[in-house]
């Protein structure tokens, strides 16, 4: 849910397993808002899949055109460092400089008698290299970039600290400025001096002293400002802002102030949900915060029968921070968990022993896909409710939603129920029930 409150992203794809399944979600995530991205391609000093391979494995599974700025020579133990195509000069890797701020060495391709020095074997294959990517790789275009269709690549080591300068450097020069937001009712501009903003994540237990919830916020517009009353859309109550936090990794302090595109983080006592907005007085709705269908599910079962009520507060908990999700079916009293990958579970199951007390086991359940479901016609959806109870429950925002045993089964209820919109994502809309 993070990419939903960024102007631009960095992808890093691992050089050796190159676009893996996860990066898949994400990128749906960014292509809803044409999100512009820089990529990285990481682990240049390990032997990793040929440059080429990689750049041809991003553009046909993620759609997106590739411009490469830097271009690597050699990898593994025969790493020499990089070529940038905008510059010409050829950037001198040296290992076991990880832990250092360090200005790497650099040559011109003019100057060939340097160059043919440092890179030696790797010298005549460089520059075969050169022209084969000038022939048939993208130039860099920023509009193609700002619109979400082109992505320049970098290569190098982030362990190594060969290659994030690159990288930090076109954040500066080519990421757009913070962009407003659409809300329901209007667009609302960045540069509009009344406070607008709204939740987007919410992180339970950051602080384990004070088992404290955080509700993250990107400020559309105007400027915060430590104290300052803002309406609370959602419940059209006034509450006052005086304790905001700004974060750096794992650091946090009070935010005095905060501006159009900052994220701050506000303290939530159960009172802020994800997707709800906050203003200086008017009713805005922000809208693009999405919920993905979870592909892999496990039921949930307690050691301890005793702590139900503590292990529904704690999954309901982590489900807002975008941990697991969770479901209860409407015919039997059974505790539905859906995650993307398997580490999710194991995550959710620590979380739930260190930070609720809750010690749970997995089972294997009979679910192999979820849809959410709605229509616009009442009564073809309390039918459709009547008539397949057993395939339904809701989640953790009670939302309606269809657990299918198989694919087969999920095609076939879409057959037979034209008038039910079965849908793969859900967005939080405050207030209302989709």
């Amino acid at each position: 849910r993070t990419l939903t409150a960024v102007d631009s992203a960095l992808m890093v794809i691992d050089g050796a397993k190159g676009v893996e399944e996860r990066t898949i979600k994400l990128m749906e995530v960014c292509r809803m808002r044409d999100t512009p991205i820089i990529t990285f391609v990481n682990k240049l000093d390990r032997d990793i899949r040929e440059a080429v391979d990689l750049l041809d494995e991003i553009e046909s599974v993620l759609k997106i055109r590739c411009a490469p700025i830097t271009w690597p020579i050699g990898m593994g133990k025969e790493f020499k460092g990089v070529y940038h195509r905008l510059t010409q000069e050829v950037w001198l890797y040296e290992k076991g400089r990880g832990e250092q701020l360090w200005d790497p060495s650099r040559v011109s391709l003019d100057d060939q008698e340097h160059v043919r020095a440092a890179l030696g074997s790797f010298y005549d294959e460089l520059m075969e290299e050169i022209e084969l990517i000038e022939g048939a790789c993208d130039q860099f275009d920023v509009s193609a970039f700002l619109k979400g269709e082109l992505t320049p690549v970098f290569f190098g080591t982030a362990l190594g600290n060969f290659g994030v300068a690159h990288v930090l450097d076109a954040l500066i020069d080519w990421a757009p400025a913070p962009s407003g937001g659409i809300a329901q009712e209007r667009h609302v501009g960045a540069e509009e001096p009344k406070f607008t903003g709204f939740v987007f994540k919410i992180q339970a237990n950051m602080d384990p002293n004070h088992r404290d919830r955080v509700a993250f916020m990107r400020i559309v517009s105007g400027r915060y400002r430590s104290g300052m009353k803002v309406r609370h859309v959602r419940t059209g109550k006034d509450i006052k802002i005086a304790n905001a936090l700004t974060f750096f990794a794992g650091d946090r302090e009070r935010a005095e102030e905060a501006w159009a595109g900052d994220i701050i983080g506000v303290h939530n006592h159960g009172t802020i949900q994800i997707g709800d907005t906050f203003t200086e007085g008017e009713v805005l709705n922000f809208t693009g915060i999405p919920h993905f269908a979870p592909e892999l599910f496990r039921r949930i079962r307690l050691r301890d029968p005793l702590k139900t009520k503590q292990l529904l507060k704690g999954l309901v908990q982590l489900s807002e921070e975008g941990a697991t999700q969770v479901f209860r079916p409407l015919d039997r009293n059974d505790l539905i968990v859906g995650a993307v990958g398997q580490l999710q579970f194991d995550v959710v199951a620590q979380r739930l022993k260190d930070e609720y007390g809750v010690d749970c086991l997995y089972e294997p359940v009979n679910v192999t896909t979820a849809r959410w479901v709605s229509s616009d016609d009442p009564k073809e959806l309390e039918r459709f409710k009547n008539r397949v109870s057993e395939h339904l429950a809701l989640d953790g925002g009670d939302y309606l939603t269809y657990l299918a045993p198989s694919r087969v089964n999920l095609n076939l209820a879409m057959e037979r129920w034209p008038k039910i919109k079965f849908s793969s994502t859900r967005e939080h809309a405050p207030g209302k029930r989709t």
